[in-house]
């Protein structure tokens, strides 16, 4: 029996910032898509954004979304995040920034708090999707 190929696709968006580190924003395989850790970076000044860990938790979103997008995925299709906190007494504040990206059925999730994330930033979060149409039952 012939094996078939699994297309490994690299996903960048130009309106998400370039990683911090030898890495792709997000790997596509078949139709699971692999995303890195996203930072609340601002594409623009390439800098965390000021706030604390909910306004960086709602620029890491809003950039998680463009990268969804450009794999043909989006925050519905989401079926796993993991969420690094710098300090765990965010976690409510960060919680109420999600419900404004993930809405209903949400996805699974786990967070952890650690000592220390890139530039700093007090929040991360990376996520596993998936492309093409999806039941939800």
């Amino acid at each position: 029996m012939a094996s078939q190929k699994i297309i490994r696709r690299i996903i960048s968006s130009s309106l998400s910032p370039t990683p911090v580190g030898p890495y792709n924003q997000a790997v596509l395989v078949d139709r699971t898509l692999y995303l890195s850790g996203v930072l609340g970076i601002d594409v623009q000044t390439k800098k965390l954004v000021e706030g604390g860990a909910a306004a960086e938790a709602h620029q890491a979103l809003v950039n998680m979304g463009n990268i969804l997008k450009e794999a043909g995925s989006d925050y519905d299709r989401v079926i796993k995040t993991t969420i690094f906190l710098q300090n765990m007494n965010d976690f409510g504040g960060v919680n109420e920034i999600y419900k404004n990206f993930f809405k209903g059925k949400y996805p699974a999730r786990s967070t952890f708090q650690v000592v220390k994330l890139p530039m700093e930033a007090q929040f991360e979060i990376e996520a596993i999707a998936v492309t093409g149409e999806v039941e939800t039952l």
